[in-house]
């Protein structure tokens, strides 16, 4: 009966006692690379802080290395072929991760697993804050790609040479059967690229996954597109208000203040360092400029009329005047006629009455023929400017909408490496 155990195979590589296999890398001779196997599965996205430009995200990675000081012979003790240590007694790679921002605040594992033919796997969960760098253009149907650049601290491509587990299609398949939580976000698919890199006079190797993710963007529709739209429907129901009382201009003002509502809530959500104005700015700052035009335009439609509804009072009480000034001096002339003509004998007092109504009635009809050519004017020219200026608005916002559709749909030039993998 067998009875060997895993203190038998400690005592045996005398683990405890080499103090140098913790310090020293692990290499036939110095001039040999140790060569690093690294496995990065993306286990749940966390936050994507836009304003900030920053990614917080929770991986899992896998380090995978030979070390031939420490080999057993399986039948020797037991069949036992792998078992788990403690981290401190062998040496591990300095990993870093060049885009971190600030340090991982996952619990680091305290144990890694080795085989009896020397290899030894650590697996580490890190919770990463890293900086991402956004191109929100097209917020918010937008797609970021956010790298985690691994690398060594101090050692150079001759020491530690980087090698990736699996390509980039495994990497993805893997990471998507894992993904617990995406956030706001669809992730897509993860690239990888090994390479060296020129580092403070040293050249170094590095593995840089690229992280494609789509933002979910059905709220962002639904609280800030659908509204403001909606807000540009109310502008264009206005045309129906009469211009008569201040109803439609308080009207408009209150729409146009709440289209600057929005505005501030989106200045709060995408970053001031764009490389472009974003889409989502382009589009309520035009939204904005039509409603302004609208509003100027019902100030001067306004205007017109209030000037005719002036020019019509003016006219009424000056043809009052004259209309009384005309019946007095043509019943003054008429008397004057018939007294001379020596007719005032045979006129009675209801032959003049009559006389005077007849007069009066021509003046009042002249005075009203020349008032309805006058007045008028005005009021007639504002509603052919705003009839005018109604075609031409609703043409203007659909070309402007169709436009910004057009843009929003529009695919980007360098296309997300994802089509493989639906």
């Amino acid at each position: 009966m067998c009875n060997r155990t895993y203190q038998d195979i400690i005592a045996h590589l005398n683990l405890t006692s080499k103090k140098d296999l913790s310090m020293t890398r692990p290499a036939k001779n110095a001039a040999e690379p140790t060569e690093v196997e690294l496995a990065v599965l993306l286990y749940a996205i966390l936050e994507v802080k836009e304003k900030e430009q920053e990614f917080v995200s929770y991986v899992w990675v896998d380090l995978l290395w030979v070390d031939n000081h420490i080999q057993w012979i399986p039948g020797d003790f037991c069949g036992i072929q792998e078992m788990c240590l403690p981290t401190g007694l062998v040496w591990k790679p300095d990993l870093t991760i060049e885009e971190m921002t600030e340090k991982d605040k996952a619990t680091q594992s305290p144990y890694f697993c080795i085989t009896y033919l020397g290899k030894i796997l650590l697996r580490e969960d890190m919770v990463l804050i890293t900086t991402c760098k956004m191109q929100v253009y097209k917020f918010p149907f937008d797609f970021q790609r956010c790298n985690l650049s691994f690398k060594s601290v101090i050692h150079d491509v001759r020491k530690i040479m980087f090698v990736p587990y699996g390509d980039s299609n495994s990497t993805t398949q893997w990471s998507q059967e894992k993904i617990r939580t995406q956030s706001d976000w669809l992730f897509i698919n993860i690239t990888l690229n090994a390479k060296t890199v020129h580092n403070f006079e040293i050249n170094q190797s590095m593995i840089v996954y690229t992280i494609t993710m789509k933002r979910r963007s059905v709220l962002y529709i639904v609280n800030f597109i659908l509204p403001i739209l909606m807000f540009l429907g109310l502008d264009l129901s206005s045309f129906l208000i009469s211009e008569r009382g201040g109803e439609k201009l308080s009207f408009k003002v209150t729409v146009l203040l709440a289209v600057t509502v929005m505005q501030l809530i989106l200045n709060e959500i995408l970053p001031s360092s764009s490389d472009r104005i974003p889409l989502i700015a382009i589009y309520c700052i035009g939204i904005f400029g039509l409603m302004m035009l609208s509003l100027l335009e019902t100030i001067l439609v306004m205007f017109l009329m209030e000037k005719d509804s002036a020019s019509q009072d003016n006219e009424e009480d000056k043809d009052q005047g004259l209309s009384c000034d005309a019946s007095s001096g043509d019943t003054s002339s008429e008397l004057m006629q018939v007294a001379k003509e020596g007719r005032s004998s045979r006129l009675t007092e209801e032959s003049l009455d009559s006389l005077k109504e007849e007069m009066k009635s021509l003046s009042l009809s002249l005075s009203s023929k020349k008032k309805q050519e006058q007045t008028g004017y005005w009021t007639r020219m504002a509603k052919k400017l705003n009839n005018i200026f109604f075609l031409c608005y609703v043409i203007t916002t659909g070309l402007f909408l169709s436009f910004m559709f057009y843009s929003w749909a529009e695919e980007e030039n360098e296309k997300p490496m994802y089509s493989a993998y639906f």
